[in-house]
């Protein structure tokens, strides 16, 4: 077992490989805008202590059928935060990010954070040194963080579950059914914006032109302070003309629209991405936005690498007429900034090379629009575009992101 770290700072472990602190992968950037939600947010430190697990959820506001929408609620930016705050204090000499959405993405991230704590054989066996790794965080006195980032099924984690006195386990899920049920742990809904958090975050996006401020309060109201539908509002009113005021005359009638056809008013995060999708058409180069849309909709939206998206798989098919391959390589390129912008995804360039972030309810809704010959030939291009990007020696952190794509 490797010594408690002495408060001077780091030190070798016993076999001369670790170095401490560690920290093993890629933690989101916080958005644009971001608020620690004073009002609104769990309160983790008080709730994640030595020796506990807890889940994020979203807090379900409305009825059965907007329960999709209001899952992007901000969990994982909150763990984000609370995990780098953490680290930044020195409260914890492991860190561990992992993007939970498959068992290969957990099984790499276990990897890469056991050869940098434990110094094991990086070619040995996934599940064997796993299950290494959970058997020393059962053990060890050094202060852990395990964060299971998108948590969507109990398979995931058989054998898997890290647990110990030393350490804290933080997830976020889009429901709690999705726990192993022979685990314990303290869930927590996440619930939307405050009315004031909102209003915030709404004025703190639209600094450029103060008149586009205009209709605030109203705008805030009618998007039931969804933080989604917030960005999205934001993310276009900041690239148009358009003011709060002209953005809810123009959200209320889409919406009446909506709710006339489906009996129902839809959550406002089902209506406004459909104006961050029209905004972006608007603004991207040779009508990029969509097929650069659907082709991150079939991967895993917790991360996945920009240099999919110019591959020349994905240049093929975001113009298939035979334009010149780079070409079509750089307009994708210069898209996804665009997309960006108006809320539809994030870019992580912190990392090499970038990834690219997209919530789950996004990627479900344009999957749901996808007609079946463009899935068909996305999904064909998504899988090609992967063979060719995924180098002959990578990072574990890009292996573990390509791999779960894969698995997506």
């Amino acid at each position: 077992m490797i010594s408690q770290v002495p408060a001077g700072g780091p030190v070798e472990s016993p076999d001369g490989q670790a170095q401490w602190p560690v920290r093993a992968g890629v933690l989101p950037p916080l958005a644009d805008g971001f608020s620690t939600r004073p009002e609104s947010a769990p309160r983790l430190g008080a709730a994640l202590v030595p020796g506990t697990a807890v889940v994020l959820v979203p807090g379900r506001g409305a009825g059965a059928g907007s329960r999709d929408w209001l899952g992007s609620c901000g969990k994982t930016q909150l763990a984000a935060f609370f995990a780098e705050s953490l680290w930044r204090s020195r409260e914890i000499d492991l860190l561990v990010w992992v993007s939970a959405t498959s068992r290969a993405s957990v099984l790499a991230m276990y990897a890469e954070a056991a050869l940098a704590a434990l110094g094991t054989d990086p070619t040995a066996d996934a599940e064997a040194i796993a299950e290494r790794f959970v058997s020393w965080l059962g053990e060890t006195r050094r202060r852990w963080l395990v964060v299971l980032d998108g948590l969507s099924g109990a398979a995931d984690l058989t054998g898997l579950w890290p647990a110990g006195p030393a350490g804290q386990l933080l997830i976020t899920a889009p429901s709690p059914a999705v726990l192993p049920a022979e685990h314990r742990a303290l869930v927590l809904p996440v619930v939307a914006f405050s009315s004031r958090e909102a209003l915030s975050y709404l004025m703190g996006r639209l600094t450029a032109d103060p008149d586009q401020r205009l209709g605030a309060i109203d705008l805030v109201e009618d998007l039931g302070c969804e933080p989604l539908a917030l960005a999205q509002a934001s993310g276009v009113i900041a690239t148009s003309s358009l003011s709060c005021r002209d953005y809810q005359g123009y959200f209320t009638a889409r919406r009446d629209e909506l709710a006339t056809t489906a009996g129902s008013k839809p959550p406002a995060a089902a209506v406004s991405w459909l104006f961050s999708v029209e905004q972006a058409d608007r603004l991207a180069p040779g009508g990029a936005a969509q097929p650069v849309l659907s082709l991150a909709a079939l991967l895993d939206g917790h991360g996945m690498p920009a240099t999919l998206f110019s591959s020349p798989a994905a240049g093929a098919y975001l113009v298939p007429d035979g334009a010149p391959a780079a070409a079509a390589r750089e307009q994708a390129w210069n898209t996804l900034p665009i997309l960006e912008r108006t809320a539809l995804l994030a870019l992580d360039r912190s990392v090499s090379p970038p990834a690219v972030r997209m919530s789950p309810v996004i990627q479900a809704a344009i999957r749901a629009v996808m007609p079946d010959a463009m899935r068909d030939r996305a999904v064909r291009a998504a899988a090609d575009a992967l063979a060719e990007v995924w180098p002959a020696s990578e990072p574990p952190w890009l292996g573990a992101m390509l791999r779960s794509c894969t698995a997506s």
